[in-house]
């Protein structure tokens, strides 16, 4: 992508490969001698860049697309393992539950909301109640 420097690209490159942007930052720049705190914050700097988001995305759409990945794809891997894991001859619950809380990742239910306000507008709160429903795999 044209108007980033170098050392951006090669920060976009690391992240892609790490998924972390203060790793990421190292990678790029000259930070031995930076705070944990400074190298977390000019890596923040660099991801609300526009130019760099727009790489980042870029190369995640890349990725996405030569590896054929999709979000149902995913899903259905995830769940695969998840009825493995369930109906192996010991069935191991914590991968079965990884498998869950990755689906839930994925398609943004991981996020516990909490409303404060009640009907009338107080803010006492309000009895929460989360529902798991289980999703069958879609198989091609």
């Amino acid at each position: 992508m044209a108007g980033l420097t170098i050392k951006q690209e090669a920060f976009c490159q690391a992240y892609i490969e790490t998924g972390n942007a203060s790793e990421a930052y190292r990678t790029a720049y000259a930070a031995d001698k930076m705070k944990p705190e400074s190298i977390n914050r000019k890596a923040k700097e660099l991801l609300d860049n526009g130019k760099i988001a727009a790489m980042v995305a870029e190369l995640q759409g890349e990725i996405k697309q030569r590896h054929n990945v999709t979000v149902d794809s995913l899903l259905a891997e995830l769940e695969e393992a998840r009825q493995k894991a369930l109906n192996a001859e010991t069935p191991q619950s914590s991968a079965a539950v990884a498998a869950t809380m990755g689906k839930a990742k994925l398609v943004g239910l991981d996020k516990q909301i909490v409303d404060h306000t009640s009907s009338d507008g107080s803010m006492t709160p309000k009895p929460t109640t989360i529902q798991l429903v289980p999703v069958e795999a879609k198989h091609a």
